[in-house]
């Protein structure tokens, strides 16, 4: 999978999983431990890596409690922005949605 998203030709855009330093759900924490990676939305970008540095990424959204990860990632190249993360019914899991797709629109490949 990873050399798939790796010479994809479309952005790859990831979605934040840890919501001010806390897994939205199952067993993220955990298994970040396990490897050594702090359980917050700037270290699992980090450890994505930027698709330029040959990582995986090539924008992240991250929730607005999160916005200080911003400059740092961006400064690793990797298109970061700070947006409304939580999931609570259709229409705001339609605007997660879109905003990646509004990210993916912005990164040059």
């Amino acid at each position: 999978m990873r050399e798939l998203l790796r010479e994809a030709h479309a952005p790859v855009v990831g979605v934040s999983g840890i919501i001010d330093g806390a897994v939205v759900r199952g067993m993220a924490d955990a298994c970040l431990t396990a490897v050594g990676i702090d359980t917050s939305a700037r270290a699992v970008a980090e450890h994505y890596g930027a698709r330029s540095a040959d990582g995986l990424l090539d924008g992240w959204l991250v929730d607005t409690t999160d916005a200080d990860a911003v400059p740092a990632l961006r400064d690793i190249g990797i298109e970061t922005r700070a947006v409304p993360l939580w999931m609570r019914d259709a229409d705001t899991s339609a605007q997660v949605a879109a905003d990646a797709l509004a990210l993916a629109a912005t990164v040059e490949r």
